[in-house]
């Protein structure tokens, strides 16, 4: 199996699970395959879970020996591995958002670095990112380019939207974007970058799968089973670092004078340290590393909390 690209903090990332031959991991967003490459020399074998057929049909093609590929989001891996009577795991990771490979394609939408249809859909299935602009209120568009892009000019960019529909191409948001704020061929950094990551974000639920794969994660890990998890932005990184703390006892108390009245559930997790980033050299060899986030953590053997509990908000 080719190997187009090296995912980020990929030592870091198998040094925090930790794999051994005989033991079992879930890669769950499996890509180009990367991770799952790196843990099966370990000798352990690979659950791996994706929800874009394009990257499903290539790890089926190269015929991986320890590898089971499942078309799936990866919020579904409970079920799914239920299905198969693969049982609790060893270690699970998880590297959120956009695929280099998915970005790379012109024709998969989520990029304006080339024109392409405006699709931005992982599964390649639901809502495009075209009939989100074309068929959204202006309000709603607004709302999800503040939330989800941190865009101060969300409704400029949002007006520009509804005024120009409808909406077929990459090439055509990204103008409309740049015409609205008076964009600069000069300037640093493209302002259509914060709308086209807020909307993909939309058109994928990604926030939402996150939480809801945490909380899969956190079923289906063994007792001392690792998690390693890499975001991109800074959304994705707090909804991470809130949900371990809050599932390894850190949630501060409502007073610092008063102990908490309530006492939550028994630690389903121990934090095994902060927050890694990419050093010079992985930054310098591969730009997208820069924003890159890992965290781990090591479940302990008390239950899985309850759904409602340390839930996150996610919805427009």
């Amino acid at each position: 199996m080719s190997a187009p690209h090296v995912p980020v903090l990929m030592t870091e990332v198998v040094a925090a699970l930790a794999p051994a031959s005989g033991e079992v991991m879930v890669d769950a967003t499996f890509g180009a395959g990367g991770y799952t490459r790196a843990i099966l020399t370990s000798g352990a074998r690979v659950i791996a879970f994706d929800r874009d057929p394009d990257a499903i049909a290539a790890g089926e093609a190269a015929a991986i020996d320890g590898l089971t590929l499942i078309h799936a989001d990866f919020s579904a891996m409970e079920s799914a591995l239920d299905g198969i009577g693969a049982g609790p795991v060893d270690g699970v990771t998880m590297d959120i958002g956009v695929s280099s490979m998915q970005l790379d394609q012109a024709d998969r939408g989520f990029s304006f670095q080339s024109d392409g249809p405006l699709d931005m859909r992982m599964a390649q299935a639901g809502m495009s990112a075209a009939e989100f602009c074309n068929e959204a209120d202006e309000a709603l568009i607004a709302d999800v380019i503040y939330r989800y892009g941190d865009e101060p000019k969300s409704r400029r960019i949002a007006r520009a939207i509804v005024a120009a529909r409808p909406l077929t191409r990459t090439g055509e948001l990204a103008s409309i974007v740049r015409r609205a704020l008076g964009y600069k061929p000069h300037d640093k950094k493209d302002p259509a970058t914060r709308t086209f990551q807020a909307i993909r974000i939309h058109v994928n639920r990604e926030l939402g799968e996150l939480a809801d794969g945490l909380a899969a994660a956190e079923r289906v890990l063994k007792p001392g089973g690792r998690l390693a998890v890499v975001t991109f932005h800074s959304l994705e990184d707090r909804m991470v670092k809130r949900f371990l703390r809050d599932r390894s006892g850190g949630a501060p108390s409502a007073s610092r004078h008063l102990p908490q009245a309530i006492q939550g559930p028994a630690p389903s997790f121990e934090l095994v340290g902060r927050g890694v980033r990419a050093g010079e050299a992985e930054v310098a060899a591969n730009p997208r590393a820069r924003s890159a986030t890992l965290r781990t953590a090591r479940r302990t053997a008390a239950p899985a909390w309850q759904d409602d509990l340390g839930h996150v908000e996610v919805s427009v």
